[in-house]
């Protein structure tokens, strides 16, 4: 598995491994669905479209926050993890659904949505022009999207103290900023490029900075173990057997046990929250 999952990851193993970490990942990650969902300006009833929408946790999020008469549907390219969203969707709530789709291939819908939102799912694209172009026109004239990515990893030391764990134990390429992956833009000004060449306008990017309970809460070792089974770089030690992996672990642990606070490791993180709309 490599370091950088593409979208075929995701599809494969990469989402499996994502929904094997549910536990852990929504309530570590729900802190972002507040500016999230602020940012989408849900003033009367919408059709939104939930993109890369993972276990479904956001979205249902979204449905609890919108107005009566709005629609949210998830589309996600894993099947693991629209499985799991579908298991947790209520069967009697027929304003939300869940949905298979390749956002660079998947076809434009008939009916186009007021608002498109991505918690995390817009910076794994193989193809990045295609696919904001092609989100492009899943939005309405005059409709709103907003989308989440990382900030600079100095920002977001969670995920950088387990590359620094890691990279004790086994050799570590260095990050490839161009390649798919959770710092693609954390450089803002390269996904602004991106949506202003899709033809989106009214584009803002602002930061979200707070501290995020790894793992959701849990005490530095577990957060360590919590962290390195979720992570992709953690995925590197596949081949470099048990002793490896414990030292990495332990290493971790120690970094995590630095920000521990009442029982529970929490830890500063910044997000870039991108606005735009399709021109009307």
């Amino acid at each position: 598995m490599s370091e950088n999952p593409a979208s075929s990851d995701w599809a494969a193993g990469r989402g499996e491994k994502w929904r094997a970490q549910l536990f852990g990942m929504e309530p570590m990650l729900a802190p972002v669905d507040e500016p999230l969902i602020d940012a989408l300006r849900l003033d009367q009833p919408c059709r939104i479209a939930d993109i890369g929408c993972g276990g479904g946790g956001t979205t249902l999020e979204i449905l609890r926050r919108a107005p009566v008469g709005s629609v949210v549907h998830g589309f996600d390219i894993s099947p693991a993890l629209i499985e799991s969203a579908l298991a947790r969707s209520p069967s009697d709530e027929p304003a939300i659904t869940f949905a298979l789709a390749d956002l660079e291939t998947a076809p434009t819908p008939q009916e186009p949505y007021d608002r498109l939102v991505s918690r995390f799912g817009v910076m794994f694209y193989d193809h990045p022009p295609t696919a904001f172009a092609k989100l492009a026109g899943w939005l309405a004239p005059g409709g709103r999207f907003v989308f989440a990515t990382w900030g600079s990893p100095a920002e977001n030391p969670w995920m950088t103290s387990i590359r620094e764990a890691v990279a004790e134990v086994i050799d570590v390429p260095p990050a490839d900023p161009e390649a798919p992956g959770p710092f693609r833009y954390a450089d803002g000004d390269k996904l602004l490029n991106l949506l202003r060449g899709a033809g989106f306008s009214d584009l803002e990017v602002l930061d979200w900075r707070g501290a995020l309970p790894v793992g959701g809460g849990l005490p530095a070792q577990e957060a360590a173990h919590f962290a390195l089974a979720a992570s992709s770089i953690g995925a590197l030690l596949a081949g470099a057997g048990d002793e490896a992996l414990d030292a990495a672990r332990q290493s971790l642990a120690e970094r995590f046990h630095r920000h521990q606070q009442g029982g529970a490791v929490r830890m500063g993180a910044c997000v870039h929250i991108f606005t735009g709309a399709r021109p009307g």
